[in-house]
């Protein structure tokens, strides 16, 4: 074996231990109750009435998993029975129901197994960049790019949890590395099928997948031309059997029915939070987001990448279409269409900002002078050093722009993480993942009976010990032991409230803000 595959295999190792270990010490966020009800609702009844508003494959990966080694079961309760008997809708049973199967078979045990697809899904996105990284941009930029993709926290937060996104994101490259080989090489019927299947899967995954059909015509128009049409109705044929395959061969109506329900569970009068201000919309919260979220290291070699991917002679046209096409037409879809909740939406696009840094890496390192070996290697020790402060606390890491501006003493090893949700809230902060963290403080301080806690989720703290009451964060607190989640400290510091204008007494996992009142 080459020197080249022993390096990709070892951060491919590095990065399946950060994310297991991590996903042991997290508990359920938001939308994984709602996500493994559903899957296990679709395996167990073959009716199609559970969060219709996100296609099955990721939820009946993550329900398989459960059901085969964890005996999870559908539950015979009266909430179950009307989730399955009902006309599909955004009914908030689906995370009332799931939480029951998760407490059935216990959180810890139902995790694990439903975690583990989508940590060995996330496994193969890595192992994607590397394998195609390799055919249009080289071994070294391959590398390069699985290492700042090993090293992501963004990636390393989301790896293992069941949700959609990094689901989207490893179909989304192994789809565009199939129809580059299609278009790279002599037509070729297997490589064709192989465009439909893992176009299928991205679309059985999730319906902004939809986005990926333009990238592929004008991609196959700029390799092929008019002899792209033939082509291109064959990979949506596939494609289309797949998706029915992930319904269980149901009517095709499903997939548009649920198509039309996306966002119909997100609350019309939330107002979003960023950089300080509330409101409906912003333009520019994907853009600050990824320049926030993710390491500086990681921004400054893509930027390079862009330069050095646009001025290389040996890049031909539609090397450069397949590298920065995808990424403009997802980032632009966003901005216009999606709810501004976090950076996770983006999760698609940023495999692509790897292999532009892997491309600007690799430039640095085969420069003839030092310098450049030398300032390849201090981006990438910087990245371990951050991944190895924030960890195991993905979800809540900033980069230092976040304090630079406003305050530059807090910056840390763990980058500006001390002053994100002065900038973002929701999922970019806490998404409710830190419940195990919390109870193991609570025991480590001698905290004993109810405590007082301002909670932004939906798995059931009580399920890890945790008694609490919730308490109106606006008023004066009276002695005793709150707990405020990252999501609400914008808010409440925007009202001038007392847990607003001080210091918390601790910050656990980076998410939840402990105050003791004496």
């Amino acid at each position: 074996m080459d020197s080249g595959r022993l390096w990709a295999g070892g951060l491919l190792a590095a990065f399946m231990v950060q994310s297991f270990c991590a996903s042991l010490l997290k508990s359920p966020t938001f939308d994984e109750p709602a996500h493994i009800a559903a899957g296990v609702s679709y395996l167990s009844t073959g009716v199609f009435h559970v969060n219709l508003q996100h296609p099955p494959l990721i939820k009946e990966l993550a329900a398989l998993s459960a059901m085969a080694a964890a005996g999870v079961r559908w539950p015979q309760t009266e909430q179950a029975r009307s989730l399955v008997e009902n006309p599909p809708g955004n009914s908030g049973l689906q995370w009332t129901v799931g939480n029951q199967i998760i407490a059935a078979h216990g959180p810890d045990r139902v995790m694990f197994w439903a975690r583990l697809p989508m940590i060995l899904l996330a496994a193969l996105l890595g192992l994607a960049i590397y394998l195609w990284g390799r055919q249009i941009l080289g071994e070294t930029a391959a590398l390069f790019a699985l290492a700042l993709f090993a090293l992501d926290p963004v990636m390393l937060a989301h790896s293992y949890l069941v949700t959609t996104d990094v689901g989207l994101a490893a179909f989304t490259v192994l789809f565009l590395m199939a129809l580059w080989n299609y278009c790279d090489r002599p037509p070729d019927a297997r490589r064709l099928l192989w465009c439909g299947l893992a176009l299928g899967a991205a679309a059985a995954t999730k319906y902004s997948a939809v986005l990926l059909l333009p990238i592929a015509a004008l991609l196959l128009v700029a390799a092929r031309g008019r002899r792209a049409i033939g082509p291109f109705l064959a990979i949506c044929a596939v494609a289309f059997f797949v998706v029915e395959a992930s319904f269980l061969l149901h009517s095709p109506a499903l997939y548009w029915q649920g198509m039309s329900r996306v966002n119909a569970d997100h609350d019309p009068n939330y107002l979003e939070f960023f950089a300080g201000q509330f409101g409906r919309h912003f333009r520019g919260y994907f853009t600050g987001a990824y320049l926030l979220k993710e390491p500086a290291a990681s921004i400054l070699a893509a930027a390079l990448g862009v330069a050095v991917v646009m001025r290389r002679k040996d890049n031909g046209r539609l090397r450069r279409l397949f590298l920065l096409l995808p990424p403009a037409a997802l980032w632009m879809a966003y901005t216009a269409k999606a709810d501004a909740l976090g950076i996770r939406y983006l999760i698609p696009a940023l495999p692509f900002a790897f292999l532009l840094g892997g491309a600007g890496l690799a430039w640095l390192w085969e420069r003839r002078a030092p310098w450049g070996r030398a300032a390849a290697l201090s981006l990438c020790g910087w990245l371990v050093l951050e991944a190895a402060a924030i960890y195991p606390d993905q979800l809540s890491y900033f980069n230092e722009s976040a304090c630079l501006l406003h305050d530059p003493a807090r910056i840390g090893l763990d980058g500006g993480t001390r002053c994100g949700p002065a900038w973002l809230d929701d999922s970019n902060v806490d998404w409710g993942q830190g419940l195990k963290q919390l109870r193991a403080w609570l025991d480590a301080h001698g905290v004993r009976g109810p405590i007082r806690f301002a909670y932004f989720g939906s798995f059931p703290p009580q399920a890890y010990g945790i008694e609490f009451t919730s308490p109106d964060p606006r008023a004066q607190p009276a002695p005793g032991v709150y707990a405020v989640s990252a999501h609400y400290m914008p808010r409440l510091t925007a009202a001038g409230t007392w847990f607003g204008q001080r210091e918390p007494t601790a910050i656990v996992g980076h998410a939840i803000y402990v105050f003791v009142v004496r």
